[in-house]
């Protein structure tokens, strides 16, 4: 983009009654955002939904003012950004209506070919809590996914401080600008995220971490990944608000069942209840239902067979049940071996692991 479209585009953030659906709107019909300020009023007010109210702080100067004042501090700070029309922009993000014309970046992110899920949770994070998220990272760590969460207390520092100790990449989605680090003490893990993985931001210099910005952030959490995972929650939270969203945006979710009397498991099992949300209590579940297959490479380095290997007696009976019917559908394993479905596909998963079992396309396994 050229500086004068840079600053258009900023300045369409800025504008008031201008939200991320409507400036997608002007500039589909302009063709570019310097376009929408190049354009007659009378052009605009016969798109769709556009009205005088809307327009109305267009072509207050105070805006362009605004816009080169944060293009200045991006060229200072040197600042990476992306324009939602961009190649590197998020591309789940991309199809999310009212996704970010702009989205402000620190770190070393890369987005290519990954797969990314989001995990969002608590700020009250318990034992049990603790304990998934080591475990989750353990499990999936051989698909080497982006994992995405807010950066707060709770869920989302413990999830990506588990990413990144494992050398996953992680994304810390932002309800400020990048010149600052909402909570304080969360300082000391911004280089290390910074340095495999980052901060993703559409909230300017002068943003504060105000309440309403966490709101708004959360359809970022939401949108960027293919999945959305909820590991603690009470009854209200933010963490059931992103998934509401990822459940608008037709993505999948996932929540970790509790105890019915512990407090910060009611909300998960509330969106297990309302069929909001798939359970989760393994990484395999999630690899299954989103039709995950681990890379030629991964399957090369991660899933060898191993001699003598160790079984267990579910393990066994899963395995001796494959050996003598060759490929099956786990539902079919599940019914046949006498299992549960979330207990089978955490059993082949890890079969997967020990190198005796391999995925194959359209959601089969077979012995090896």
């Amino acid at each position: 983009m050229t500086e004068d479209e840079i600053l258009a585009a900023l300045r369409l953030q800025k504008i008031p009654n201008i939200g991320d659906v409507t400036a997608k709107k002007l500039i589909s019909h302009c063709g570019s955002p310097k376009a929408v300020f190049e354009d007659k009023v009378q052009s605009l007010l016969k798109i769709e939904g556009v009205g005088q109210t809307i327009l109305k702080g267009l072509h207050d100067t105070i805006h362009l003012e605004e816009a080169e004042a944060e293009y200045v501090f991006l060229l200072k700070e040197k600042v990476a950004f992306t324009y939602f029309m961009d190649e590197d922009y998020p591309k789940y993000l991309q199809h999310c209506i009212d996704g970010p014309i702009l989205l402000f970046q620190s770190g070393n992110i890369d987005l290519k070919n990954k797969k990314i899920i989001s995990v969002v949770g608590t700020r009250n994070i318990t034992s049990y809590g603790n304990a998934f998220c080591e475990a989750f990272i353990e499990e999936i760590l051989p698909l080497d996914p982006i994992i995405v969460s807010g950066f707060a207390y709770g869920v989302d520092i413990t999830i990506q401080k588990a990413a990144n100790e494992k050398g996953l990449q992680t994304i810390g989605c932002l309800a400020h600008g990048l010149n600052q680090v909402y909570p304080k003490p969360h300082k000391k893990y911004v280089s290390p995220i910074e340095k495999n993985g980052g901060f993703l931001t559409e909230f300017w210099s002068t943003s504060n971490p105000d309440r309403e910005n966490f709101l708004k952030r959360n359809r970022i959490i939401a949108g960027m990944s293919e999945a959305t995972i909820v590991i603690e929650s009470a009854e209200k939270g933010g963490s059931l608000v992103t998934a509401d969203i990822a459940n608008g945006y037709n993505r999948e979710v996932f929540a970790v069942p509790g105890r019915s009397t512990d407090k910060f498991s009611k909300g998960c099992n509330d969106l297990i209840k309302r069929q909001k949300a798939h359970i989760l209590t393994s990484a395999a579940e999630l690899v299954y239902l989103l039709g995950w297959e681990l890379e030629e490479k991964e399957k090369k380095t991660a899933v060898q067979k191993q001699l003598f290997v160790e079984l267990d007696e579910t393990e066994r009976i899963i395995y001796s049940y494959l050996q003598m019917n060759g490929k099956q559908l786990l539902d079919t394993v599940a019914l046949e071996c006498n299992l549960p479905i979330f207990k089978t596909a955490s059993t082949l998963f890890n079969l997967e692991m020990k190198g005796v079992v391999r995925p194959l396309p359209g959601k089969l396994f077979e012995a090896i």
